[in-house]
């Protein structure tokens, strides 16, 4: 199980030092054989990321905010791409930029408490520009999530965890550091071909037609029935024992 851990104080704000940073961290994570599944959190109490650095933008010229916006995008859209889970741990502010950050992580655990979770971006004239528009609808639908970044609301985190923002919700930040934790390790136990082949079903299959989607199933499941894992998982559920997956 690897970690990523955001610090950047006091609200882990990010700029272009910051998604560099990041996207470091992603890659390590992602050719590490060691790891093989990863929580991203925050080193500070009260946010997990209050989003694009607002005094940077405001000292940038157009061109050179830009530029830190195509490089989140192309730092966030790798988490899809790797075969691993990627699970954001909230128990503090999520806004903006900061919120798009955990929409790019394959899962969301929050803790309860009294930060707020949204797309506040309308309220500067502007748009959420690093994933935002698109990933967030994919949560809770359109309807929702255009009320939401139209007005700038920002959640609760049981409102988000109610809407599907969020998948789990804890009473407390040790609870959701424990449970996130033996989560990530189950995941990293299991069956990670598997695993990494449902993540691929799912990302593609969003992109393409029903029909499509199930043909690129119908590829994943035949690779798995010949692959070890497939078979051992099959061996193991006859013999009543618990499976020894391989990854391969």
């Amino acid at each position: 199980m690897g970690v990523i851990t955001l610090n950047r104080p006091p609200a882990n704000s990010y700029n272009r030092d910051f998604i560099e940073a990041f996207g470091k961290a992603i890659e390590q994570a992602a050719t590490d054989p060691e790891v093989k599944a990863v929580i991203v959190r925050s080193a500070i109490e009260r946010f997990f990321s209050g989003g694009a650095d607002v005094k940077a933008f405001s000292e940038n010229p157009p061109d050179v905010n830009m530029a830190m916006v195509r490089r989140a995008h192309e730092v966030f859209n790798g988490i899809a791409r790797i075969p691993k889970i990627f699970i954001a741990e909230i128990a503090g502010h999520a806004l903006g930029g900061g919120l798009e950050i955990a929409l790019a992580c394959d899962l969301r655990f929050a803790a309860q408490g009294e930060y707020r979770l949204g797309l506040p971006e309308v309220t500067l004239g502007l748009l959420p520009g690093t994933g935002g528009t698109q990933r967030l609808p994919r949560l809770v639908g359109w309807g929702k999530a255009l009320e939401l970044m139209a007005s700038g609301q920002t959640l609760t985190p049981e409102e988000a965890h109610r809407l599907g923002v969020v998948e789990r919700l804890y009473p407390d930040r040790d609870t959701l550091v424990q449970e996130t934790r033996r989560f990530a390790e189950a995941l990293a136990r299991g069956a990670g071909l598997a695993i990494a082949h449902i993540k691929r079903a799912v990302y593609e299959g969003l992109d393409r037609t029903l029909e499509d989607g199930l043909r690129l199933e119908r590829e994943l499941v035949e690779a798995l029935f010949y692959s070890e894992d497939g078979q051992e998982g099959i061996r193991a559920f006859l013999e009543k024992r618990a499976p020894v997956f391989k990854g391969r």
